[in-house]
């Protein structure tokens, strides 16, 4: 193809004003009174041709510091993991990527069967009855159970733990504001949710509780103990976890769990600086008919094959506003394709191997850590992340890590002011025993 878009020549300009009877381009603002119109000129550059363009995007986007050319040990909710090379050349294919919303189940069984197997896949990991399409991420769909939950119990006050990611937590301030819900956080004690101030906080006025697993400090949170905590008082038991730690710890739906929702972004999905991604919902089958956005389900049609089909719409586009449970009218179906692929890829053995190798290989990097002489801050069970103490700010830290080819952590001292010069470190199962050695060489001058 000589262009990469369609151009608009002149003439193409002089059809279409022509077809709808206006002169000019200037015409179609008459309606707007000159006084209030913009009469300077906007500060953008001048235009390009199409190869200069591309040479100055490429520059720009080289300045960015990527997986690929370093060596990554940030995390803090999105992760640099494995994807079989299969991912993306199912994505590539015209009948997935160019497909939006599989209304005709005629013509989109093909679509309508990855987003099953998708829903499938998703409660095997979590233990759950019900899992949706998918949602745009994993914090809409945490602020989403919020809704879910202050709706089916008709309360207006919601406990959100402190260990939760916090701009989980910003979002899911931001839609309770709309509803007039409640949000309260529960302090947590050395890295984990506080359990004596969950019991004296939760009471019959609470709509849920909301705890992540493993949460944003890397911890794995004691589900069990939480769990008795909460329903003794009817309120419903929210998890945001990650996905691919299931694969090693015990699901949510064994703690008894009420809606589990996280991101599906360790499987198959790019970093891609922070999206887009792609959240999961799952819920025990007392709330299906509450769920948010779409569900595929499975039947057969008049010759008895078997076949799939959009259903328990409760979207505001196919019922009455004031039924709907929720304004979410789309998924990320490409998205939870790529999360389907690799899981399927994977298997379920290669997802648990995948899994227990973040435990190992965190582990392996946090015991030389502290042999250079790092204190673990919040030491217990945990995943693939932990927090050291330095003795500089994490910002310096960083980029003379990155002067070396390598991604440090995440500056927990931007949320949390007490956790200033600490650290939070993710290692995956790419990093090799000569990367997170090379790491902790780097390190050795900034542990207290």
């Amino acid at each position: 193809m000589k262009h990469r878009y369609l151009p608009m020549t002149e003439q193409d300009q002089k059809e279409m004003l022509a077809a709808i009877g206006v002169s000019s381009v200037e015409d179609l603002f008459s309606d707007i009174p000159e006084k209030v119109r913009f009469q300077g000129n906007y500060s953008i550059k001048p235009a390009k041709s199409e190869s200069a363009l591309l040479k100055e995007l490429t520059k720009l986007a080289q300045k960015n510091a990527d997986a690929k050319a370093n060596v990554s040990f940030l995390g803090a909710g999105v992760y640099d993991h494995y994807s079989p090379v299969i991912v993306d050349h199912v994505l590539s294919r015209s009948e997935f990527y160019t497909a939006y919303t599989p209304y005709q189940p005629e013509i989109s069984q093909g679509e309508l069967q990855a987003i099953f197997e998708f829903q499938t896949m998703i409660c095997e990991l979590t233990g759950m009855d019900v899992a949706n399409s998918s949602m745009y991420d994993g914090a809409t769909a945490l602020a989403e159970a919020g809704m879910l939950s202050a709706g089916t119990t008709k309360r207006k006050k919601i406990l959100l733990s402190s260990a939760v990611h916090p701009e989980a937590k910003e979002v899911v301030k931001t839609y309770a504001k709309g509803q007039y819900i409640e949000v309260i956080e529960i302090p947590h004690n050395e890295g984990i949710t506080d359990i004596e101030a969950l019991e004296e906080m939760v009471d019959d006025t609470v709509a849920a509780v909301m705890i992540q697993y493993p949460n944003f400090f890397g911890r794995v949170e004691p589900l069990k103990d939480l769990e008795a905590i909460i329903h003794a008082h009817k309120s419903l038991f929210v998890v945001s976890s990650n996905p691919l730690a299931l694969g090693a710890l015990t699901p949510p739906g064994k703690f008894n769990a009420d809606i589990v929702v996280g991101d599906a972004q360790p499987f198959g999905i790019p970093m891609g600086f922070g999206g887009p991604h792609c959240g999961y919902f799952a819920v025990t089958s007392k709330l299906m008919r509450k769920v948010p956005g779409r569900l595929v389900g499975q039947t057969v049609d008049d010759n008895g094959q078997r076949g799939f089909v959009l259903t328990l719409q409760a979207r505001e586009q196919h019922i009455r506003r004031d039924k709907a449970t929720s304004n979410i009218c789309s998924n990320q179906a490409l998205n939870a394709l790529a999360a389907s692929v690799a899981m399927t890829a994977l298997g379920k053995h290669g997802v648990k191997e995948m899994a227990i190798a973040n435990i190992q290989k965190a582990h392996y990097a946090k015991t030389k850590l502290k042999e250079a002489g790092f204190e673990i801050v919040y030491e217990g069970p945990s995943f693939n992340e932990f927090i050291i103490k330095c003795n500089s700010s994490i910002s310096a830290v960083n980029r003379a890590l990155l002067e070396k080819g390598i991604i440090g952590g995440y500056d927990l001292g931007r949320d949390f002011k007490q956790l200033e010069n600490h650290m939070l470190i993710a290692v995956t199962e790419l990093r090799t025993k000569e990367e997170i050695d090379e790491f902790v060489a780097e390190m050795e001058d900034y542990h207290v």
